[in-house]
């Protein structure tokens, strides 16, 4: 028997939330001057709290257990929103990326960074530690972990997806290799790699719900010349008070 999931309903899909800013200025014609294309116009970018999911090892699925993960997973991220008190209106549509999904929240004081770790991770941990614990061993494949990663900063709407160094930063962090070879040798349904940016604004300083001591600095990236660090973490399910495995290694 398949265990089920049960979370807050997935709202519909909705249309991108905003029309890009755009710097006016720019024609799109050749000038009659110089004979010269002129530069098209530039998009602005708008702040984002990120929250990039992946399944771990989706390639060594087969194509319908991929597609049972897949559905799975939007309904594991529909149900840690709404565990976290994050609503519709809170976050743009969730974006998806084939074997894992985007979450951009929007910046509000109703929604401080803190959260994302200290509420919405632990939801996303404990509702799939449950799940997992009505699978049966014999059905290995249909186990899912994950990886996630938490970032900030500005990304970039052009109307067709988001994009941007920031994300970049958060991609990088989520496929590092090291990550991925820590996070196989641990038992935790999922785990977590933050930004220096993340650990130095809100892990360090300790809030509530957040020990910055679990945090190490395991990762090590190059985006835009620049060498980024990521903090690993494995975080515990026992905030949603859900039955989860025990971890084979800390984080």
């Amino acid at each position: 028997m398949r265990a089920e999931v049960t979370t807050p309903a997935a709202a519909p899909v909705r249309p991108w939330p905003h029309r890009p800013a755009i710097v006016h200025g720019a024609g799109g014609g050749i000038s009659p001057l110089n004979g010269r294309r002129p530069r098209r116009a530039a998009v602005l970018p708008v702040h984002r709290s990120i929250l990039a999911v992946d399944i771990e090892g989706s390639t060594q699925r087969t194509n319908p257990v991929k597609q049972e993960l897949r559905e799975l997973l939007y309904r594991l991220v529909a149900g840690a929103l709404g565990y976290a008190g994050i609503g519709e209106p809170d976050h743009d549509p969730i974006a998806d990326l084939g074997d894992g999904v985007l979450v951009l929240l929007r910046p509000a004081d109703e929604l401080p960074k803190p959260l994302l770790v200290s509420r919405l991770v632990p939801a996303l941990a404990g509702l799939l530690a449950a799940r997992n614990g009505g699978i049966s061993p014999a059905e290995q494949p249909r186990i899912m972990r994950l990886r996630a990663a938490v970032h900030a900063g500005e990304v970039v709407y052009d109307g067709k997806a988001p994009f941007g160094e920031d994300l970049d930063v958060a991609f990088r962090l989520l496929d590092a290799p090291k990550f991925k070879a820590h996070t196989r040798r641990c038992a935790s349904p999922v785990a977590l790699v933050v930004s220096d940016y993340i650990y130095d604004s809100v892990i360090r300083h300790g809030y509530d719900g957040i020990d910055g001591e679990e945090f190490r600095p395991l990762v090590t990236v190059n985006v835009g010349r620049r060498r980024r660090r990521g903090w690993v973490h494995l975080p515990a399910a026992a905030a949603l008070r859900l039955p989860a495995p025990a971890h084979a290694c800390v984080g």
